[in-house]
């Protein structure tokens, strides 16, 4: 069996959701699915920007949509080289900091939070990356 994956991020607004994501992290507009979708080029993934009004629910019972900032244990970790130059990119774009740049054995990472209260971290690996955690390292 085979199992994909693909990310879907709920916004108010696509216009301005597509200028900050093609912004912050070098992606590009590809695909416009009506005046509800549009898919993102450029990530390892397929990314899809959906159009959804604050106050809505996703399913019957379920929290309505908020598009302040919200905790959710599911979020994006965006992977880049140049942990430094990529923050000022996202910042410009109009991402929020939430953290300081905090360096771990495995490499570096920063909190932020897209303009949808999305929160989403930046990482840069360092070294072997999440391998200089393990206990017994490959050969």
């Amino acid at each position: 069996m085979k199992v994909s994956v693909l990310v879907n991020i709920d916004v108010p607004d696509l216009d301005s959701a597509r200028d900050f994501y093609v912004g912050a992290f070098g992606w590009r507009a590809g695909r416009r699915f009506g005046p509800d979708a549009l898919e993102l080029l450029g990530a390892d993934v397929p990314i899809f920007l959906l159009a959804r009004a604050a106050g809505t629910q996703s399913a019957p019972g379920a929290a309505p949509r908020s598009y302040e900032r919200h905790w959710t244990p599911l979020h994006l970790d965006i992977l880049v080289d140049d942990l430094d130059a990529a923050l000022e990119r996202a910042l410009r774009a109009g991402a929020r900091r939430e953290s300081e740049v905090s360096t771990q054995a495995w490499g570096r990472i920063v909190s932020l939070s897209d303009p949808f209260g999305n929160g989403l971290c930046m990482l840069q690996l360092l070294g072997r990356g999440y391998d200089e955690l393990l206990s017994d390292p490959p050969p």
